[in-house]
C-alpha cells in the first residue's frame, strides 16, 4: 500500500512560496533523490502548472537541473483540477471524487505518493489521506502568503527532525490516530 506525503519548503513564520526559497545545492539534492525515490505525485493546478517549468530543457541549466528534471519527467503524475482539459507527457487529470480517487491511488500502488499544493493537501487531511507531513524550514520570515497549512492544522506527532544542507530544518510528523 503506498503512503502519501505532503512536504514543503516553508518560511518561519508557515507560509510556502517557490520563489522566495532558492534552495542550496546539497538541498536541491535532496529534493532531486525524493524525486528519484517517488512512486508518483499528487498535484493540484496551480503547483502543477509551477512544476511544468521542468517539461522542457533550458540552455543555463547545470547537470543537477537535467537530473531533476529527468526525474520528474520520468514520474508518474496526478493533477487535481476543475478548469484544466489536458495535461502534459506521464501525468494524467483525476476526475471524479478525489478522496476514492486517491484512495484507489494508495490501494494499487506501492511506495510514497507526494502531494504537492497546501490546497490539495487541506482536501487530502481533511478526508484522512496523508500518512505523513515533512515541513522543511528555511530561516526567513515572510510575513504574508499561502500558508503550509491552507485549515486547520490536524493532530500531529513528531517522528523525525533533521538538518537537510546548512540552513533547512525537515520536521516530520503523521498524524494522531
Amino acid at each position: 500500500m503506498a503512503r502519501i506525503v505532503f512536504g514543503m519548503n516553508l518560511s518561519l513564520d508557515g507560509y510556502v512560496d517557490h520563489d522566495a526559497f532558492e534552495p542550496d545545492p546539497e538541498l536541491f539534492r535532496h529534493w532531486t533523490e525524493h524525486v528519484h525515490g517517488l512512486t508518483g505525485s499528487v498535484y493540484g493546478r496551480r503547483m502543477y502548472e509551477i512544476m511544468r517549468y521542468w517539461d522542457e530543457d533550458h540552455p543555463e541549466w547545470e547537470p543537477d537541473h537535467h537530473d531533476f528534471a529527468a526525474a520528474w519527467r520520468n514520474q508518474p503524475k496526478w493533477v487535481v483540477s476543475r478548469t484544466l482539459n489536458s495535461v502534459g507527457p506521464n501525468a494524467s487529470l483525476v476526475e471524479g471524487d478525489l478522496a476514492t480517487a486517491i484512495r484507489d491511488l494508495k490501494t494499487r500502488l506501492d511506495g510514497e505518493i507526494a502531494v504537492s499544493g497546501p490546497d490539495l493537501a487541506r482536501s487530502l487531511t481533511d478526508a484522512g489521506l496523508i500518512d505523513e507531513y515533512r515541513l522543511y524550514f528555511h530561516p526567513s520570515v515572510l510575513g504574508r502568503g499561502t500558508p503550509f497549512f491552507a485549515g486547520p492544522r490536524p493532530p500531529l506527532h513528531l517522528v523525525a527532525s533533521d538538518r537537510v544542507g546548512p540552513e533547512v530544518i525537515r520536521l516530520t510528523y503523521i498524524p494522531l490516530a
